[in-house]
C-alpha cells in the first residue's frame, strides 16, 4: 500500500472513528466525562479528515480552512478532557485561539498563504497539546502508568507540531495545502496516524487505572462510616507497626459503644447507624497526622497511632469519650447512658503483628467494661522503658 496523502487521510479518518467508538464504549462502563470529551475529539478528527479529501476537488474553504479548524477544535477537546481528568480549571483565554483561526479567513491569497495557514494551525495545536501534557503532572505522588503514557504522547505530539510550525520558515520549503505537496505535510499525516493510535490507547489506560483505584478504595472502605474496614486495616497497619521503636512508640485503641443495643431497640437501627456515623466523625476529626482509623464491625472501632506517649493516648481517649457521651445524650434518650469503653495498648516493638496488639487492647477493653464502662484502660510499655520515656 502506497502511503500517499489520500491513503493516510482515509486511514486517519478510520482510526479516529474507531477510537471515538472505543472511548464511548469505555465511557459506558467508567462514566467519566473526560472519556466523552476525548471521544468527541476523535470524532471531529474523523470528520475533518473526510472533509480534507475535498480540497483536491477545489473546495478550498471546506477542505483546507474548515478541516484544519476542526483539527484545532479536536485538540481543544483533548485539553478539556485532560482538565476534567485532573480537576483543573482552564482560563477562558483559550477561546482566543478560535478568534485567531477566524482571522485566517482574511489572509490575502498568495505564495505564502499555505505556509502561514499551516504555521498558525501548527502553533495552535502545539500550544493546546503541550498545555494538556503539562496538566498531567504528579501532585504529591506519582502518575499512573496510563497517565504517564498520555503525558508523554501529548508532549511529544505538541513538540512535533511546534517543530512543524518552525519548519515552515526554512528557505525553499515547499508547502501546498491544496495539493498536499511538501515534506512537512506528508510527515504530519504520518505522525497523525501514529498519534491517533497512541492517544486513544493511553487515554483508555488512564481512565481504566482510575476506575481500578476507585474500586480498590470502595473495597477498603466501610460503607456506612467511610473509615477503613477490617481488610484495609490489616493491609495498612504493618507499615505503621514497622515504624515503632523505643524512641517512638505507637498505640492501638480499641473502642466499643456502651449500651449500643438500647439505641437500636428503642429508636431503631437507623438511629444506631446515625450514632455510628457520629462516632466515626469524632474519630476522624481527632485523628492526628499519620494515624489509622477503622471500623472492625458492629460498634467496634480501632485507632492506630505512631510516635505517641501514654499521656497523649489518655488525652485522646478522654476527648473521644466526653465528646461522644455529650452527643449521644443529645441525640437519644436511653435508660442507661450511651458511652465509650476503650482498651489501649502502647507498643515499641516492630516484630509483632497487628493481631498481637489487638489482643492486648481487647483485654484492656474488657477490663474497662468490668470496671463500670465509660472509661479507658491502658496497657503501658514495659516498666523500665516506660520509666525512661516518662510514661509511667
Amino acid at each position: 500500500m502506497v502511503l500517499d496523502p489520500f491513503t493516510l487521510l482515509v486511514l486517519s479518518a478510520t482510526m479516529a472513528a474507531a477510537s471515538a467508538l472505543y472511548l464511548v464504549a469505555e465511557w459506558s462502563s467508567v462514566r467519566e466525562r473526560s472519556l466523552l470529551q476525548w471521544s468527541a475529539g476523535f470524532a471531529i478528527i474523523a470528520v475533518g479528515c473526510v472533509l480534507a479529501l475535498l480540497r483536491s476537488s477545489g473546495y478550498a474553504l471546506i477542505g483546507i480552512w474548515f478541516s484544519n479548524g476542526l483539527l484545532i477544535a479536536a485538540h481543544g477537546l483533548f485539553l478539556a478532557g485532560v482538565a476534567e481528568f485532573t480537576r483543573a480549571r482552564l482560563p477562558r483565554a483559550w477561546w482566543l485561539l478560535a478568534l485567531v483561526w477566524l482571522a485566517m479567513l482574511f489572509l490575502p491569497d498568495g505564495p505564502w498563504w499555505s505556509k502561514a495557514m499551516l504555521s498558525i494551525q501548527s502553533l495552535s495545536i502545539a500550544l493546546i497539546t503541550l498545555r494538556a501534557g503539562l496538566l498531567l503532572r504528579p501532585h504529591g505522588g506519582v502518575l499512573s502508568p496510563g497517565a504517564a503514557q498520555l503525558r508523554f504522547v501529548l508532549l511529544a505530539h505538541g513538540l512535533f507540531y511546534l517543530a512543524k510550525a518552525g519548519s515552515i520558515v526554512v528557505p525553499d520549503a515547499v508547502v501546498s495545502l491544496a495539493s498536499f505537496s511538501g515534506v512537512a505535510i506528508l510527515v504530519s499525516l504520518l505522525e497523525g496516524v501514529m498519534a491517533i493510535m497512541l492517544l486513544a490507547m493511553s487515554m483508555t489506560g488512564t481512565e481504566r487505572h482510575r476506575r481500578e483505584e476507585l474500586i480498590a478504595q470502595i473495597a477498603a472502605r466501610d460503607p456506612l462510616t467511610a473509615l477503613d474496614n477490617r481488610r484495609a486495616l490489616y493491609l495498612r497497619a504493618p507499615a505503621l507497626l514497622e515504624r515503632a521503636s523505643p524512641a517512638s512508640p505507637g498505640a492501638l485503641l480499641l473502642i466499643d459503644i456502651d449500651h449500643f443495643k438500647q439505641v437500636n431497640d428503642l429508636h431503631g437501627h437507623d438511629a444506631g447507624d446515625r450514632l455510628l456515623v457520629t462516632l466515626s466523625d469524632l474519630i476522624r476529626g481527632a485523628l492526628p497526622h499519620g494515624a489509622l482509623a477503622a471500623r472492625l464491625g458492629g460498634d467496634e472501632f480501632v485507632i492506630l497511632l505512631r510516635g505517641v506517649s501514654g499521656a497523649t493516648v489518655q488525652a485522646l481517649g478522654q476527648h473521644l469519650r466526653e465528646a461522644f457521651a455529650e452527643q449521644a445524650r443529645a441525640m437519644f434518650a436511653t435508660p442507661e447512658p450511651v458511652s465509650l469503653s476503650i482498651g489501649a495498648a502502647l507498643f515499641d516493638r516492630s516484630d509483632l503483628e497487628l493481631s498481637h496488639w489487638l489482643k492486648q487492647a481487647d483485654e484492656a477493653l474488657y477490663a474497662s467494661k468490668r470496671k463500670g464502662r465509660d472509661r479507658m484502660e491502658l496497657v503501658p510499655l514495659q516498666p523500665e522503658l516506660a520509666y525512661m520515656l516518662g510514661l509511667a
